[in-house]
């Protein structure tokens, strides 16, 4: 079982300013930015293509009509980078959210990093991890005394975990998510086996609101879609008002969109996102007067 998410009351949204409502309305709202997870979402490893042809063309025809595509991983830039370049793979993001904080626009046939944020992103994070570090020995023991599990450092966390099992990996994180009740500003991102610490303030959807912070985009003309654990915090209406999730996403990812009114697709990874944005394109435009 998936750590239990605590779900807020449903909200609709009729305003540009993105302010929730309890009207209870099918909304439709024009879509300016399209935010997709990675791995599992958009991109199938083992199919050919990785991404479906048919959903790089829409992807592509949104584009050229000024919307902007962000591709939101935990993957960092050398990883994504080399999935990308695999064949009959044609569209490129105008957006990378890496290792679901640092943000990265498109500028020629590059990405440059939004300095500011990532700046701030880091020095956050370094602030933070000061405290974790002098922690590492109990958190360690702990994990090793208890399950087949590695723990490790790397340049964006003092602690990662890679799990043996799925079933090792919730237990390690209710222990993660106990300690960081003594951390202010600490919290566990995970994606299967895999989990590390972060700051509270950086994640796929603070990441997310930020570049539509910089376009002037209220979050009822953002589309978002995930499958996992990690994608949860940019599953939120404060976020983005077109939530979805692909037939093989997680429960509690699921659970999460369709209680905050968004669309479960009955179609896997890629597939799935074309079926989403379809179905938000398709809606008829939403008046006052329903008409």
């Amino acid at each position: 079982m998936h750590p239990r998410i605590a779900l807020p009351r449903a909200a609709h949204y009729n305003s540009d300013d993105g302010r929730p409502n309890a009207a209870g309305r099918r909304n439709h709202f024009v879509i300016k930015i399209v935010s997709t997870d990675f791995d599992g979402t958009l991109y199938a490893e083992f199919d050919d293509p990785p991404i479906p042809l048919a959903l790089q063309e829409l992807i592509g025809r949104l584009q050229k009509q000024g919307v902007k595509w962000v591709i939101n991983t935990g993957r960092d830039m050398p990883g994504l980078m080399h999935a990308l370049s695999r064949p009959n793979i044609n569209i490129q993001p105008d957006y990378l959210v890496l290792v679901e904080r640092e943000i990265h626009r498109r500028e020629d046939s590059g990405y440059v990093g939004h300095a500011e944020w990532n700046d701030a992103c880091r020095r956050s994070h370094e602030e933070l991890f000061i405290k974790v570090r002098r922690d590492l020995p109990r958190l360690v023991s702990w994990v090793n005394s208890r399950y087949n599990a590695a723990v490790s450092e790397d340049a964006y966390s003092p602690f990662c975990l890679t799990a043996y099992s799925n079933g090792d990996a919730e237990a390690i994180h209710q222990y993660m998510d106990e300690y960081c009740r003594e951390v202010p500003n600490l919290k566990v991102m995970r994606n299967n086996v895999y989990a590390r610490f972060c700051h509270a303030d950086y994640d796929k959807g603070t990441a997310l609101s930020e570049i539509a912070r910089l376009h002037k985009i209220s979050p009822r003309h953002v589309f978002a879609i995930g499958d996992h654990l990690n994608d949860l915090p940019m599953l939120e209406l404060r976020h983005a008002a077109c939530l979805a999730a692909p037939a093989n996403a997680l429960d509690v990812v699921k659970e999460a969109v369709r209680f905050r009114k968004g669309f479960v697709s009955p179609l896997p990874a890629g597939e799935g996102v074309m079926d989403s944005l379809n179905y938000y394109l398709k809606q008829p435009p939403w008046t006052p007067s329903g008409r």
